[in-house]
């Protein structure tokens, strides 16, 4: 029964001690730290680092990054990291992928050329340019002054990809790639099925044919949809027919192709057939000017002239621009990072940066909005077959012959088609939303993660939503140090092993040694925690104190505590307070006469305990490699006492 003590006598001194050597035979002494580093580290390199201030040995490992990329097999390598079609090129299965990459590009630039930029970004675009170029208070302008105040939000808009890609090109050079670890699975998924929620409710004016504009803002999605419905009893009969004809094209040859792309040599291209029968019939039936079908229209024709962006407001600019750099990275990488696990390869946040400042850097030149990896053209690339970035090329250059020569070709094309083939694209992104039962079973705290970031990316906007998400899953990675358990341990008979006596139902303790494991970060955050809770272990407590909850046996101590062994190998990092904390405890013990042996402390933070003055309060001689050496030490100690009692809980 749990709770219960038997007791036997312990090997007394002379005997092979089964606690010491459970396995029989006696293999090593009882290696502390600094024996261990005497033994098998590199004396002369950690003597250096201890000598070295930090500063001057990064500044070191700089120079000699520097100096192995400036030669010749450095260059090259780093040439390769940031040019990654050098690497997959040589590579490439022409046979296999060139259909597919070609078939999935042309489809891209086809919808990108009337779709123009991200529905969401563009919103974020827009807000911020009614914002630096307001709406005059006189509304009946003149064509001319319409086509000035038009001039300048252009310059406004490609002032913000200026902006943002200039901001995104110093997070590169600054390796701030690393900020894409705070984007957690459940953020990443909650914010690409929000965003493509907003996505689906921006579709839904061209899908029913009602020229509604655009929301922009907080709660865009449910203005969005309360004008939708206002206007719902004007919805255009014609334009819903093409629209329930375009998804009931779609929709069943997205499956086919889900369903048999390992045998097709490459996906069904329904929304290329889609786009040529829908401008042929809406050409040859004259649906625009018979039944009012919202058209395409003339697309602007040229290469636009370089032009430098106007920065004469360049602060305000900056505080527009830079959401719109996080949001772009925040995107980009939750995409890559989901196909990345879905295709199983990796991603370098860093070369998403460069990658994404260079763009928007050089666009801002060609009077371009702010551009980013895109919710539905992404899903409708892998949807139609693209194996590669060479999709990519293919896109382009559809997008280019347009601006040169077919731009006409796109005049009757339907906008309701262009909804259709954006929501059809979109179904993966809702799709994750089937999860959820399963990420309810294995973490309550990521589905509420999941569930507050994708309400508040619907609620409120993108970019806001992000924040509330990151945030938020921050705070419980805080609320979770903050439930701190110090576990007491003991020895599993006949093996070396220390676990957790509420863990099972076999363990030895040995009367006046105490094994405590504390898997927690020491920080501020547990400022005070941390010793209070072993205080009450170690009967150190004030007599009025409350004791902390803890799912420890009951008494499972019964006399006073000689040697304590604390295993720190659940401790990844400490800070200053935590260290305090440390050497606070260390005086309580030794002014108690309790003999304090650290174990299994990683470098960091020994390294921060010594600077914190551990070593004032310890001797090297307590601080040991492993949990087993220090409690073989502590044995020896014990030993010198006679014979002992040990404690076995069944």
């Amino acid at each position: 029964m749990s709770g219960l003590r038997s007791t036997r006598t312990c090997p007394g001194l002379g005997e092979a001690s089964d606690l010491k050597y459970p396995l029989g035979s006696k293999f090593r002494e009882p290696l502390t730290q600094a024996r261990f580093q005497q033994l098998f580290g590199d004396a002369e390199q950690d003597s250096e680092l201890r000598a070295e201030p930090r500063w001057s040995w990064l500044r070191r490992q700089w120079r000699r990054r520097r100096a192995s990329a400036c030669s010749g097999p450095g260059a090259w390598r780093l040439l390769l990291a940031r040019l990654p079609p050098l690497r997959w090129l040589p590579h490439y299965r022409w046979r296999a992928w060139l259909l597919g990459d070609a078939v999935a590009g042309v489809t891209v630039g086809i919808v990108h050329v009337p779709q123009g930029t991200f529905a969401v970004l563009s919103l974020m675009t827009g807000s911020a340019v009614e914002r630096l170029v307001p709406e005059p208070l006189e509304r009946n302008l003149s064509a001319i002054e319409r086509e000035q105040l038009d001039a300048q939000r252009v310059g406004a808009a490609a002032a913000m990809a200026f902006g943002s890609g200039a901001l995104m090109l110093g997070m590169f050079a600054l390796q701030l790639g690393v900020l894409a670890t705070f984007l957690s699975e459940p953020v990443v998924k909650a914010l690409t099925s929000g965003a493509a929620l907003h996505v689906l409710v921006s579709q839904l004016p061209s899908l029913l044919g009602l020229p509604l504009p655009r929301q922009i803002g907080c709660f865009a999605l449910f203005k969005t949809l309360a004008a939708v419905l206002t206007e719902l009893p004007r919805s255009s009969p014609a334009e819903l027919t093409i629209s329930a004809l375009s998804l009931a094209l779609l929709v069943p040859v997205k499956e086919l192709n889900v369903r048999f792309r390992d045998r097709l040599p490459t996906p069904i291209p329904g929304e290329i057939v889609m786009v040529l029968l829908a401008s042929v019939l809406c050409f040859t039936s004259s649906l625009d000017t018979r039944y009012n079908v919202q058209i395409v229209g003339l697309l602007p024709g040229g290469f636009p002239q370089p032009l430098l962006p106007s920065l004469a407001e360049l602060p305000r600019i900056l505080v527009d621009s830079l959401p719109m750099a996080m949001v772009t990275f925040a995107v980009s990488a939750s995409l890559a990072s989901i196909y990345a696990d879905k295709y199983s390869y990796t991603i370098d946040s860093n070369q998403e940066l460069l990658a994404h400042g260079v763009s928007n850097l050089i666009s801002s030149f060609f009077s371009c909005f702010p551009n980013s990896a895109t919710l539905a053209t992404t899903s409708l690339l892998v949807d139609a077959g693209g194996n590669t970035q060479l999709a990519g090329l293919f896109s382009c250059m559809v997008v280019l012959s347009v601006l040169l020569w077919l731009g006409p070709f796109f005049y009757y094309l339907p906008k309701a088609v262009l909804a259709c083939i954006n929501i059809s694209s979109m179904r993966q992104m809702f799709f994750q939303m089937r999860e959820l039962p399963q990420l309810w079973r294995i973490s309550r705290v990521d589905f509420a993660v999941w569930m507050v970031t994708w309400v508040a990316v619907v609620t409120l906007s993108v970019d806001l939503g992000l924040a509330v998400g990151v945030v938020f899953s921050m705070m419980t990675v805080v609320c979770r140090t903050q439930r701190i358990q110090c576990l007491a341990l003991g020895l599993a008979e006949g093996t070396e092993l220390y676990r957790p006596l509420r863990e099972s139902h076999k363990l030895l303790q040995v009367p006046g040694l105490l094994v405590l494991s504390y898997p927690t970060p020491l920080y501020f955050g547990t400022r005070g925690q941390f010793r209070r809770i072993l205080e009450w272990h170690l009967r150190l407590g004030e007599g009025g104190q409350e004791a902390p909850k803890t799912d420890d046996p009951p008494d499972a101590v019964a006399e006073p505590v000689r040697v304590v062994v604390l295993d720190c190998s659940g401790v990844p990092f400490a800070d200053a307070a935590g260290a305090r904390d440390v050497v606070q405890l260390a005086s309580r013990c030794r002014d108690a006469g309790i003999h304090l042996l650290l174990a299994q402390c990683n470098a960091s933070v020994l390294g921060t305990l010594t600077q914190a003055g551990l070593l004032d309060r310890v001797s090297p001689e307590q601080l040991f490699v492993s949990v087993q050496d220090a409690a073989a030490y502590a044995l020896e100690t014990l030993e010198l006492s006679g014979p002992k009692t040990c404690t076995v809980w069944v």
